[in-house]
């Protein structure tokens, strides 16, 4: 039991308390955010089907709960079912007082790097978005008239040569689709939050993927009826959803697949940041897919920008979707197996003065 709660989830670093049989009793605020999984769902859980250690510990867990002595652990890859290996230290140690029960410190190297250079990194991101949105603009000009010019070319051609001005308009529309999503990516405005029904934008994006790239698709609905209002962008919002849909159907093919849209209240689910401060984001969707799944090497950069597992795909459909939810304050996480991918996305709850406005 965990004497001062206010400096348990105070504490900067993830921690996980570890009762005697080696389950898992609680983790803080930080924890939560490492091992992308709520409190709840882990308590109970054996530290070592969740906690995925490069170097087996079991032993020297036992020894130094035996002994009653602190374990330091340094230049691990830490990873969890939730999340990617990082490379961290590990800092055990008894809780004083009780009967077997024992203290894990995670400390994450690679993050702390991060965080050190998250300035300099920010500013070249943002010159980097900048140059890619203004050449965007700057070629779709000219292929609106490489496009127009081919179409007019078509009218007087043959059956051979009218396959090749379709194939140039082709590409001309696929390059604009593409410079499209460059330009919502650096689209620096910040969302319009008010009081957003979840359910509408779920359901919107439903109709939506049927009657177009999810056509093959079957779409269940899981809703959770008394689930409160979101605060957030409701446009924004959809189209992360449909993001989200587009991106399970593609990777379906053809032979479709089935999609199912779950929304859930999660009391305890609270996002802590580096800087200390932590926010409530108790309203979850999960859209859950029965695909391939995503390839192995991919897993842990998804949402970065111009990573794709497929042949064709740009890589900027999730990391717009990343960094939408970031905007709204929220989270999102992936889990993936063959057979079973779960994007799911945290957002706060509107006030009760936002769903009056």
């Amino acid at each position: 039991m965990i004497p001062d709660r206010r400096i348990w989830t105070s504490l900067p670093l993830p921690t996980i308390l570890i009762a005697a049989d080696d389950t898992i009793t609680d983790v803080n605020p930080a924890a939560e955010g490492f091992l992308n999984a709520s409190a709840k769902t882990v308590t109970g859980v054996p530290v070592w089907d969740l906690i995925a250690v490069d170097d087996p510990l079991e032993v020297a867990f036992a020894r130094a709960r035996a002994s009653q002595t602190p374990l330091f652990v340094n230049d691990v890859d830490v990873g969890s079912g939730h999340r990617a290996p990082l490379q961290c230290g590990l800092q055990i140690a008894p809780l004083a007082g009780s009967d077997g029960e024992m203290i894990m410190m995670i400390s994450p190297r690679e993050l702390a790097g991060r965080m050190t250079q998250n300035n300099s990194v920010k500013s070249a991101a943002r010159s980097a978005i900048g140059m890619a949105e203004m050449l965007a603009h700057e070629i779709k000009n000219p292929l609106a008239g490489i496009t127009g010019a081919a179409q007019l070319l078509s009218m007087n051609l043959n059956a051979d040569d009218l396959e090749l001005t379709d194939l140039i308009v082709a590409e001309s529309r696929r390059i604009v689709k593409l410079l499209e999503q460059v330009e919502q990516f650096g689209n620096l405005m910040p969302p319009r939050r008010q009081a957003v029904n979840l359910h509408d934008v779920l359901d919107r994006a439903r109709r939506s993927a049927l009657l177009g790239f999810g056509a093959q698709m079957k779409i269940i609905e899981d809703y959770d009826p008394s689930l409160p209002l979101a605060l957030g962008d409701k446009d924004q919002l959809l189209q992360v959803v449909l993001n989200l849909l587009k991106n399970a159907a593609e990777a379906a093919g053809k032979t479709g697949g089935t999609i199912r849209l779950h929304s859930y209240f999660e009391h305890s689910f609270r996002l802590r940041r580096a800087d200390g401060t932590g926010q409530s984001l108790p309203l979850q969707i999960e859209v859950i897919d029965d695909g391939p799944g995503l390839p192995e090497h991919i897993k842990g950069e998804v949402f970065e920008p111009f990573v794709s597992g497929r042949e064709n795909g740009t890589g900027l459909g999730l990391a717009l979707v990343s960094k939408i939810i970031s905007e709204h304050g929220g989270w999102i996480s992936v889990t993936s197996v063959p057979g079973h991918t779960n994007f799911r996305i945290s957002l706060p709850r509107a006030r009760v003065s936002e769903q009056e406005n």
